[in-house]
């Protein structure tokens, strides 16, 4: 570990030592250097100690992007404490659920309100007279509880230590280029209450010195002059923020606004969801950035693989592991699925497969310091006695060796003993004109164990029958990937980093042998 400490208060100390007058963050029309955002944390940390919490409480911040939340963060670590980063979207019973399960002694918001399941409540961060007393900046100690939304029931809380981010941070800066140096200016517009806005993002600028430029909520246009006007040189980003940057030019008739937001990008990533081929190639061509995906989870604090990692940018890869961390592919057979070599007038374009690649389809394992220590409070379902964590990804290598994600482990159908990957499928089916966007899951089937089901979203005004997109499918697909039913939404419900969730979407019941083809009116 480096000598500038390990959690992130250390961190900002740090900075604040080295160059007390360098601009740490911009938050709309504030501005704080790291001097005067290390001794905010003092602050913090002294009213925490003032309302009578010590080392190894946990608190609970639910505030959006801004001041007032690193200044909570900064300060709880600074005191020793746990924190549970919240969600600004849970409802009461989400948020009950999260602080019952947790412990939680206080809840830091941004608003005034009755204390929540016996919790205390604090309208914005505490502050108190003077440092409160140091507290030592050990590897080992539990900084952060981030609840993650898993495939099935509530959220659990993945138990991050600060060695653990730590050790993610040094990871992703040993990659080249770095996707944070010490003269960055960082837009920070993903959430940070999220581990990829909190470490991958804020980690990395405190951990350089760098300049945190936050965003509280996304607004494209308003985003688009905030990097211009502040010549932003490091975005970490989302696939749908990409897509809205260039729904935005697409509006004006212009990439003008687009080309000046990104003239001064050094670094564009993208990572929490699967960045589209054409998104990809459109930043590259009308923005003229060339945008790094990346790969992680939270367990893994959470960056685990990147194409900066490579040095090979390529659309619709996550490239290799980050330094120090092991990643190996394991034989899907071992969770029970069968990879099958099918004809050639059975396997479609065979394009998605990993036909051409020299290992895969597998499921992602992993092993590095920056792996989280289990779930709360006991630790279950974390890496196993050798150190190893299964992601529940799948993907394959390319013929360069760079990874290719093909889709989660547990969405997984199995046709007759042959896999089917929705991603694959919603892929082809996303390109047809009539949809706006598409989901597909696995049904019971008695004749072949499961089926595919299509959940798809028309364009308005459009109509579609079941029959018409099952040709369009057949086109490109073998027969076995081709959906057998197709329910049609008028939305589909998406988690907070814009992925499609297929988990919500068995949870409405649509996985129901049951449920019959909803065909919309003109169909």
């Amino acid at each position: 570990m480096s000598d500038a400490g390990i959690s992130l208060a250390a961190l900002v100390r740090a900075a604040a030592l080295r160059d007390p007058g360098a601009p740490a963050v911009v938050a709309g029309d504030e501005r704080l250097t790291w001097g005067e955002l290390d001794a905010a944390a003092d602050r913090v940390a002294a009213g925490y100690a003032a309302r009578g919490l010590t080392a190894g409480a946990r608190v609970a911040v639910q505030l959006p992007n801004g001041l007032p939340w690193l200044r909570a963060v900064l300060g709880a670590l600074r005191a020793g404490l746990t924190v549970v980063p919240v969600n600004t979207a849970y409802t009461d019973p989400e948020l009950e659920h999260v602080l019952t399960d947790s412990g939680a002694q206080l809840l830091v918001t941004s608003a005034a309100r009755d204390s929540l399941a016996g919790v205390q409540v604090c309208p914005g961060p505490p502050e108190g007279e003077g440092p409160a007393d140091p507290v030592a900046d050990d590897p080992s100690a539990l900084a952060f509880l981030c609840y993650t939304s898993g495939t099935t029931g509530r959220p659990r809380g993945a138990m991050l230590t600060a060695g653990a981010l730590r050790a993610n941070q040094e990871q992703c800066l040993a990659m080249s280029p770095p996707p944070v140096r010490s003269d960055d200016r960082v837009l920070l517009v993903l959430p940070l209450f999220h581990v990829y806005g909190l470490n991958a993002g804020f980690g990395l600028v405190a951990a350089t010195g760098a300049c945190a430029v936050l965003e509280e909520t996304f607004d494209p246009q308003a985003s688009l002059a905030l990097m211009a006007g502040e010549q932003i040189t490091a975005v970490p980003g989302a696939p749908p923020m990409y897509q809205a940057w260039l729904a935005v030019a697409d509006a004006t008739g212009s990439d003008a606004d687009l080309r000046r937001a990104f003239a001064a990008v050094r670094v564009a990533s993208a990572g929490a969801a699967p960045l589209p081929e054409d998104v990809w190639r459109a930043m590259r061509d009308r923005a003229a950035v060339t945008v790094w995906e990346g790969y992680g989870l939270t367990e893994a604090a959470p960056v685990v693989a990147s194409t900066l990692a490579t040095g090979r940018a390529k659309p619709a890869c996550i490239g290799g592991a980050v330094p120090g961390l092991e990643l190996v592919l394991r034989d899907t057979a071992s969770i029970g699925a069968v990879t099958v070599d099918l004809p050639d007038e059975e396997s479609g374009t065979g394009e998605d497969d990993g036909g051409d690649s020299d290992e895969g389809p597998g499921e992602i394992w992993v092993r590095g310091p920056n792996l989280f220590s289990g779930y709360w409070p006991d630790g279950v379902d974390g890496p196993d006695a050798d150190g190893w964590l299964g992601t529940g990804d799948l993907a394959y290598r390319d013929a360069d060796g760079d990874l290719h994600l093909v889709d989660r482990r547990s969405d997984l159908i199995l046709v007759s003993g042959f896999n089917v990957y929705p991603a694959e499928v919603e892929r082809v089916l996303d390109q047809h004109p009539a949809l706006v966007e598409s989901a597909v899951i696995g049904v019971p089937d008695p004749r072949t164990g499961a089926a595919v089901r299509a959940v798809v979203v028309l364009v308005p005004g459009q109509t579609l029958t079941v029959e018409e997109l099952q040709t369009f499918a057949g086109q490109s697909l073998a027969r076995y990937k081709v959906p057998t039913s197709v329910h049609f939404l008028s939305s589909l419900p998406h988690s907070l980093t814009g992925k499609v969730s297929r988990a919500r979407l068995r949870e409405l019941g649509l996985t129901g042998a049951d449920v019959d083809d909803a065909v919309p009116a003109g169909g």
